[in-house]
């Protein structure tokens, strides 16, 4: 499609992604304009803001129960500090957090305590987000103490090693330190300590990124697996594309604090329409040989070269923030923020959500070997008799 494509109709819907999901019933989870600026200030004694870094700014989506909503983007573009004001670990400036309708972005006290219960969070890093000085049984257990009426005292132990059992690890290593123990371990152990209060919601916050690439397979099975025997929801935040494809139902993908295109798995892997999602997709490395031999010969799957740097979130481009790097830009994308709606002019999987003036799917120019056997295909499928 031409990138005037933008004229041939409006969005087809004004509404925010969050108003659309691909499950029903009421979701768990509402996140509505959600917005985290840190303060640039000045001066020593007397400090004067002189500015904000804008680390999210206005994210908007909604999980459903059971659902698992993958979350990708470039270093810095403010994937863990969304996890962060989703946990109320980072007040939020502006914006709405609710979980099953109550309001909890402003909670404090007893009542975000209580909220805290249901939604918990695996770190990114397993070699800091346990404490050195804990055994695996004081920090699985350490829940229990926060929130006794979990696991009476006398049942902790017992609660402790029924969830190293469920995540595979030896209910007897208890007394163990988390030095005892190997990287793919200790995100196991992290991810029971996440299990213990039985949460309905949890956020993975880059949770395989520091593993090895077979340990990374082993967890990921694992949160599937726990994911169906407890009905768990997951938002699921790393940089590895395919991971996030074989865990994901619904995918956001971030750029400068902004989601600028969310849908399935298969309409952002296959059908993407946001120049930003498409430069991203064509730095996955081609395992096949001869599909990369076809990319570098002209078939149009090569990797899309992003120009310029990234701008400073403390002082994002006017209007479409990816417009500085990207090839469709116009004077329209410079003055016009565009909507995260469905655009007008597209449909089947293309239809989704996407933050662009000239959303338009990638055009594949396909090699002489692909054509061919395209034709041959095509040909098989012909009935006897049928003209061709």
């Amino acid at each position: 499609m031409a990138d005037g494509a933008s004229s041939l109709g409006a969005a087809r819907s004004a509404a925010p992604a969050f108003a659309r999901t691909v499950r029903g019933g009421e979701p768990i989870l509402q996140v509505s304009d959600l917005v985290k600026h840190f303060p640039l200030t000045r001066g020593v004694v007397f400090k004067k803001q002189v500015g904000a870094v804008r680390a999210v700014d206005g994210v908007s989506f909604e999980l459903a129960k059971g659902e698992t909503l993958g979350v990708v983007g470039e270093s810095g573009c403010g994937k863990s500090t969304l996890a962060k004001v989703l946990m109320n670990l980072e007040p939020a400036t502006a914006g709405s957090v609710r979980y099953k309708g109550e309001e909890i972005s402003r909670l404090s006290g007893a009542r975000l305590k209580a909220v805290r219960r249901n939604i918990q969070m695996v770190f990114q890093d397993p070699y800091t987000s346990l404490n050195p000085r804990m055994t695996v049984g004081d920090i699985i257990g350490e829940p229990f103490e926060i929130h006794p009426e979990v696991a009476p005292k006398g049942d902790r132990r017992r609660a402790v090693q029924d969830l190293l059992d469920v995540v595979g690890l030896n209910p007897e290593y208890l007394n163990r330190y988390p030095h005892q123990f190997s990287g793919g371990q200790r995100q196991r152990i992290g991810i029971a300590r996440g299990l213990a209060l039985k949460p309905e919601v949890i956020i993975c916050d880059e949770p395989v990124s520091a593993l090895d690439v077979s340990v990374q397979a082993q967890v990921i099975n694992l949160l599937e697996q726990l994911q169906r025997e407890f009905e768990l929801s997951y938002i699921f935040i790393a940089h590895d594309l395919s991971i996030v494809r074989h865990i994901s139902d619904r995918v956001g993908v971030m750029y400068l604090g902004k989601l600028v295109e969310i849908g399935t798995d298969l309409e952002i892997y296959e059908h993407a329409t946001h120049p930003y999602t498409q430069a991203l997709l064509s730095a996955v490395p081609v395992p096949d040989p001869a599909a990369r031999e076809a990319a570098l010969s002209g078939g149009g799957r090569g990797r899309i070269v992003l120009t310029g740097d990234v701008p400073s979130p403390a002082n994002p481009p006017s209007g479409c923030r990816f417009r500085t790097r990207c090839w469709k830009a116009r004077e329209r994308c410079a003055t016009e923020v565009p909507l995260l709606a469905v655009p007008g002019w597209l449909s089947g999987a293309a239809a989704h959500d996407s933050a662009c003036h000239f959303a338009a799917e990638r055009e594949i120019k396909r090699s002489a070997a692909e054509r061919e056997r395209g034709q041959s295909t095509a040909e098989r499928e012909v009935e006897p008799g049928e003209d061709s």
